[in-house]
């Protein structure tokens, strides 16, 4: 991703078309800046939340396999809970709405976006809206944000008419997004998004280290959810799906999983770690 190209051009309107200015004046606002912003910290507090729970779980001392409903639920039970997650959910909301914005607009006030890149945010700015949903429901009524299970979601999928097909999909989308992942955390593709021309060198290499390791602890959890979607497929059993919480889990229990879970973990703070960096240098 590039902070200006040429090939770029076409995605954004001409100056002088109608709604032209009032776009430019609202992406290029202080508001729109620091919601944006605001969100990456959101988002790094709840992987924060979810990595030092199931690093709990993997050195014996508590904890649990959250996934990220699970860990606004852990925050609201905090002292001030109820405070924070209200601010998280502000959080979530400034970040769903940025990438609404690039997925609308193909730009922001300091990077434009390619057609892939552009159906990349609508994703994302989906699903950290229906978080920003959920931790409304949990401050609202501390019983409230429950929502269907990964396997109660893929049953009623199932019994569609071509819902094995649509879960296997499903899960190949997942697998696809874990490649993405591994491949922007070898290559340090992330850094392309980043102000690194603002960066001291040793911050530089810091935030390279961070998001390597994170980018690729969520590769394994992505295709960990993916493989299984995939199995509850082929197999047509619901039960063999997982979410994140299920994904962290199935690490847990594998040969070796406390180890291989608390490397997991410390993947995850990495990212949690890295998206607080990109409240700082993330091109917006």
């Amino acid at each position: 991703m590039s902070v200006s190209t040429p090939s770029h051009a076409s995605v954004n309107k001409p100056a002088d078309e109608p709604g032209n200015d009032t776009a430019n004046d609202f992406v290029k606002s202080r508001p729109f800046e620091w919601a944006a912003r605001a969100g990456f910290v959101a988002r790094g507090l709840v992987y924060g939340i979810i990595g030092l729970l199931a690093l709990k779980l993997a050195i014996g001392s508590g904890g649990k396999a959250t996934d990220q409903q699970g860990a606004m639920r852990t925050l609201a039970h905090q002292p001030l809970g109820k405070a924070m997650l209200i601010a998280l959910a502000v959080g979530l909301a400034g970040y769903a709405m940025w990438r609404f914005t690039r997925a609308a607009l193909g730009r922001g006030p300091e990077d434009t976006d390619k057609p892939a890149e552009r159906v990349a945010a609508l994703a994302s700015g989906l699903v950290y809206a229906m978080f920003f949903v959920l931790a409304v429901e949990i401050v609202l009524n501390s019983n409230g944000g429950k929502s269907g299970s990964p396997k109660e979601t893929t049953a009623g999928v199932l019994g569609w008419p071509a819902g094995a097909l649509l879960v296997g999909l499903a899960g190949l989308v997942f697998v696809g997004i874990a490649g993405y992942q591994a491949y922007r955390g070898v290559k340090q593709d992330f850094l392309h998004d980043s102000k690194t021309e603002e960066m001291r060198p040793e911050v530089r290499k810091f935030v390279a280290r961070i998001g390597t390791v994170g980018h690729l602890a969520r590769a394994v959890v992505f295709a960990l959810v993916g493989g299984f979607l995939i199995k509850a497929a082929v197999q047509y059993n619901a039960k063999e799906a997982v979410g994140l919480d299920g994904a962290l889990a199935k690490v847990a229990h594998q040969t070796y999983g406390h180890f291989m879970l608390g490397v997991v973990a410390c993947g995850l703070l990495a990212f949690a770690l890295y998206s607080v960096s990109d409240a700082r240098y993330r091109r917006i």
